[in-house]
This record gives C-alpha cells, sequence and structure tokens, in this order.
C-alpha cells in the first residue's frame, strides 16, 4: 500500500477533511498539497511527514511501511450503514496489527507457509442444512473430534491464521481477509474480531471461518448460511443430543445456562440450535421468546467471566509470545518489544522478568 494510500486511509480514520488535516498540521502545509501527497504526485519533506503522523494520530512506520500491499477480500458485510470513516477506522487498524505482526515474523526468520484455510477451496452450497454438513465436514478434516472447542482463537492459530482483535466500532464484528505483500511473498490469512464479549468473539471467529470456506449459499442469505456453520461448528448435533435428549418441550434456565457455558455460546444461539438440531420445535421457541427470556435478546444472561478461564484462552497468544521470544532471546531490545505490543516499556520489562 502506498505512502498517499496510508495516508487517505489515516485521514479517514480521523474524521479530517483535506482542508480540516491542514489546519492542524505543523509545519503548515496546503490541502492542496495533501491532496496531491494522496494522490501520489508528490511526497512530504520529513518535518511535514512528522507534522501529518502527529496530527492523525498515527505512527511514521504506518505511515512509511512496505509490509502490506493491500488488503483483499475485506467485505463489511450486512453493515451498509457502515461510512467511510468507521471502514477507515477498522481497515487501518487491521494494517497497523498485521504490519506488526509480519515484522516480529521477519525477525525471527519464521518459515513461510500457508494456513489450513487456504487449502481449502472456498465451495458453493445450496441451503442452511449444507452448512451445517460443511461444518461437520471441517471438523472431520481437522480431526477435532465430536467434543466442545476450547478455544477458537488457539485453534485457527495453530493452523497459521493470524488473529487479530481490534477495537473497531459498534457495527463492526469481524472479517476474514488476505494480505497481499511485496515482492512475490505469500498471501497471508487474517482472521480480525472487534472485542465485544467471550460468547460472541468465539461466534464471530467460527462465522468467519465459514467465510473463508463457504463461497455462495444458493437458497439462503449468506450470513444466515455462515451463522449456521458457526452454531454447528461450535455445538455439535449429536454432542447435543447426548447433553439433553430430544423431543424436548421446555428447559429448567439452570439446564440452559450449564449448556451456553458448556460450547461457550450465547443463550440465545443455544436455544437456535436446540430448533435446528430438531430438539425443540419451532413453536417451543416462539413461546420461549413469549417468556421472560425475551430479554435476553438485549442482555446476556450470566455471561462468561471476562477474565474467566475462557477468555483467557480466546485471548490472542502467538503475536505476543513471538515478540517476548524476540526480545529473550536478543534479537529487540525492550523498547522495540513495547512499540509492537503498543505497551509501556515497564510493562514489557516487567512480563519478562516476572514477579519479583
Amino acid at each position: 500500500m502506498a505512502f498517499g494510500e496510508r495516508l487517505r486511509l489515516a485521514r479517514l480514520r480521523a474524521g479530517l477533511s483535506l482542508a480540516a488535516l491542514a489546519e492542524k498540521v505543523t509545519p503548515k502545509v496546503s490541502p492542496q498539497a495533501i491532496n496531491k501527497y494522496e494522490q501520489g504526485e508528490m511526497l512530504p519533506s520529513s518535518s511535514v511527514l512528522v507534522g501529518l503522523a502527529q496530527s492523525l494520530g498515527v505512527s511514521l512506520d504506518f505511515l512509511m511501511s512496505n509490509q502490506v500491499i493491500a488488503l483483499e477480500g475485506v467485505e463489511f458485510r450486512k453493515r451498509s450503514a457502515t461510512s467511510e470513516k468507521e471502514r477507515a477506522l477498522v481497515e487501518a487498524e487491521v494494517i497497523d496489527h498485521v504490519e506488526r505482526y509480519l515484522a516480529i515474523e521477519d525477525i525471527l526468520a519464521l518459515p513461510e507457509r500457508p494456513s489450513d484455510l487456504d487449502e481449502i477451496e472456498p465451495a458453493e452450497i445450496e441451503d442452511l442444512d449444507a452448512a451445517e454438513e460443511k461444518a461437520t465436514w471441517l471438523r472431520e478434516r481437522w480431526n477435532l473430534g465430536g467434543d466442545p472447542i476450547p478455544s477458537m482463537t488457539a485453534l485457527l492459530e495453530e493452523r497459521n491464521v493470524r488473529v487479530i482483535e481490534i477495537d473497531g466500532h459498534d457495527r463492526f464484528f469481524g472479517l476474514t481477509c488476505h494480505v497481499k505483500r511485496p515482492h512475490d511473498k505469500p498471501d497471508v490469512r487474517v482472521v480480525v474480531r472487534r472485542n465485544v464479549n467471550v460468547e460472541r468473539n468465539r461466534f464471530t471467529l467460527a462465522h468467519e471461518v465459514g467465510h473463508a470456506i463457504i463461497g455462495e449459499c444458493k437458497h439462503a442469505k449468506p450470513e444466515k448460511a455462515m451463522d449456521r456453520f458457526a452454531s454447528a461448528f461450535l455445538v455439535p448435533a449429536d454432542h447435543l443430543r447426548e447433553e439433553v435428549g430430544t423431543d424436548r418441550t421446555a428447559f429448567a434456565y439452570k439446564e440452559l445456562v450449564r449448556l451456553k457455558h458448556l460450547y461457550g455460546v450465547s443463550y440465545i444461539a443455544l436455544l437456535y440450535r436446540l430448533k435446528d438440531v430438531g430438539i425443540i420445535s419451532e413453536t417451543t421457541l416462539k413461546n420461549i421468546f413469549r417468556t421472560p427470556a425475551r430479554a435476553y435478546l438485549k442482555k446476556e444472561p450470566e455471561p462468561l467471566e471476562a477474565d474467566g478461564e475462557i477468555a483467557r484462552l480466546e485471548k490472542p497468544q502467538r503475536f505476543e509470545s513471538h515478540v517476548y521470544r524476540a526480545l529473550a532471546e536478543g534479537f529487540i531490545a525492550s523498547s522495540k518489544a513495547a512499540a509492537l505490543l503498543r505497551r509501556p516499556i515497564a510493562d514489557v520489562e516487567r512480563a519478562v522478568k516476572g514477579k519479583q
């Protein structure tokens, strides 16, 4: 991605017009000059470059790096109201994270290899039942068995998928894309999620895996198909039937809470899964939503703890582990590690030394 494209992305991310950015920059520069920078018609002086970075709240590394040429396949699915600024915010955050990720991989001279997702050709499917079958197929391909998945994040990182967590905005939950790199380096598969809560984080990752391996769905909306895939991947039908039996007409609240904690999904996702598997009928599901359970559409009952074991397992670990490895082996200094991790040097040094 050229300097001009990065500058424009950073400006949109900051919500600034050309004129507004020109007003903020020191030393002064005209809106016309900034437009020429963005169009690739001229480059700023070093002092103006520093001023642009400071005014936009980005690093010089972000503006000048060449680790990422482009993000391919970025789709803001089901979010037509997403503004240009919000899209720029997500893309800029993703590029920043990816470039730091790739930088530490280069420092450690890690071997290049594709992710397990990239070994799968996206397939066109017929309907929601086919999305369910695709989830079962992937579980078998990855030898996951029929039990609940302890960590979606670890599962993907073990398969060489870079999992990135960003702040994002309220209308963004996740995406999967390829990162185009310079010098004929192979593309990198990235799955991105916004940190919402543990249940949503896990479902988002499973949903994005669906987008990576499923192309079109002929007889259902794509997002519905991916939700069905995610539900089937996280809550295998046979395992659920063994847990609760079949042809149920009612459930105790505590029974459902135990199940949502077992599978690491939301209360509502679990109810829909019970219907999809045929354990409860469509009528029973509708009746449940006529009860106080309707409130759970807005507020998750007894959520998985943000500092609990499942939450810790769902935190991306690979990038941080690489940074601390490079620091421990003397490949980088504490200041570089802090810059890569976006943390204070003191915090990084405490993490290296451990509790004293």
